[in-house]
């Protein structure tokens, strides 16, 4: 029986326990730990901006709601910008630098808040932000 509860007992993710180091894999090569960490508080911030920008909106949309009829139109903007934003900020590396270009792109982020990544690094972000 104490077999059994050692073997069900699993450690949360380092998703769920803040934002723990993760261990390296082959896809993260190209970033050194100082770019790990520059990506990861950028990240971070832009992610807080679009979540503030979020909470404004819905607080001026539900401050007009006046019908069954306009809390159903918010619970879909809801559900769009949360389907849009768990896609948007996945902070995987082999990926990041197209979402950091999107996120410069819509203005949450800044080429001048990702000093310190590789100046490759850099100049893609900058040509691809601006499609």
């Amino acid at each position: 029986m104490a077999k059994a509860a050692q073997t069900s007992s699993h450690p949360a993710p380092a998703s769920q326990a803040g934002h723990a180091p993760e261990p390296p894999q082959a896809s993260d090569a190209g970033w050194s730990e100082a770019e790990r960490i520059v990506a990861r508080c950028a990240f971070d911030r832009a992610q807080q901006r679009a979540i503030r920008s979020l909470v404004e909106t819905v607080q001026v949309h539900a401050s007009g709601l006046d019908s069954v009829e306009s809390v159903w139109v918010l619970h879909d903007y809801l559900s769009t910008q949360r389907h849009a934003m768990e896609g948007r900020f996945d902070f995987r590396l082999e990926g990041l630098l197209i979402v950091f270009a999107g996120l410069v792109r819509d203005q949450l982020l800044s080429l001048d808040e990702l000093q310190g990544l590789e100046a490759t690094k850099l100049a893609k972000i900058a040509a691809l932000s601006k499609f």
